[in-house]
């Protein structure tokens, strides 16, 4: 089994509308274990997941925590219209005709809107699926929010003020230790030749985002043709998972939500009692 410290690289390269690009990946685990994928929200990357990565490995599984396209180390596209879900459910699909089956997904914020996606395609659905604060209506309330962060430059002369930025515009991924925040600058950013420090994604996602008219985005169509296990975790302050939706969504067969005190959008998936309740769903039955 690969060592927490030392996870492995991988990447896959497919078609990503009119372009080829690559995807790129940590692993942890062995490499025969059952897979787990981990998708990040829009804005960080798959080493958000190491903590869950290492206890889901401690169970035989191969946890895959990839970086979507324009994050991370995964390539960025040509075209920042392509930097969308159903763009990236369709690449996706791609990688899962190469994975073993089964397999369970797990998926933060855009990350779940990814696996939503794929759920709904027979061929691509998993066998059980997490959502982490993400559902099938997300108000406009909420995604403005987001925009506004999006919208804040994201240029440093230290690594330093890239975690007093991080703390600030991800306050609501909960009371994070000192350890877990420098982490999470140190693999949220990179150096340019310039000796500044940009956040680690493409900027032509804010971009994109800036030029996309903000209104209520209603899934529910898509969401009642889901038939698999799902569990959904929700920070008790979300504004992008209100209580409402939550409450509608467990109405479904094979649904479960389990709300998080001390956080919003989204929990951290960091806590023994987050990780836990997600290892306890993910190897029942294993």
């Amino acid at each position: 089994m690969a060592s927490p410290e030392a996870p492995r690289p991988g990447a896959f390269r497919c078609s990503v509308g009119p372009y080829q690009a690559t995807l790129r990946w940590v692993e942890w685990g062995p490499a025969d274990g059952e897979p787990v994928l981990c998708v990040h929200g829009l804005t960080r990357n798959g080493r958000d997941f190491d903590v869950l990565a290492a206890r889901l490995a401690a169970h035989g599984r191969r946890v895959i925590c990839p970086d979507v396209f324009g994050r991370g180390f995964s390539d960025w596209l040509p075209d920042p219209k392509l930097y969308s879900v159903p763009v990236y459910a369709q690449a996706f699909a791609q990688f899962l005709a190469h994975l073993p089956k089964p397999f369970d997904w797990i998926g933060t914020s855009m990350g779940g809107l990814i696996g939503m996606a794929l759920a709904a395609m027979p061929e691509c659905a998993p066998r059980r699926m997490v959502l982490n604060d993400i559902g099938p209506f997300l108000p406009a309330r909420a995604l403005q929010r987001i925009a506004a962060y999006l919208a804040l430059a994201h240029d440093f002369a230290s690594i330093e003020e890239v975690e007093t930025h991080l703390r600030l515009v991800h306050a609501s991924f909960g009371n994070l230790s000192d350890a877990a925040w420098r982490q999470m600058a140190e693999s949220s950013a990179r150096l340019t030749p310039e000796g500044r420090w940009v956040l680690h994604y493409d900027p032509a996602i804010a971009a994109s985002a800036a030029n996309t008219p903000i209104t209520d985005i209603d899934l529910w169509q898509n969401w009642e043709i889901l038939r698999l296990p799902i569990l959904v975790l929700r920070g008790a302050e979300s504004d992008l998972l209100d209580e409402k939706t939550a409450a509608a969504m467990e109405a479904r067969p094979q649904t479960r939500v389990v709300t998080f005190s001390h956080c919003g959008h989204a929990p951290a998936l960091m806590e023994p009692e987050q990780t836990s309740i997600i290892v306890g769903f993910i190897t029942q039955n294993a």
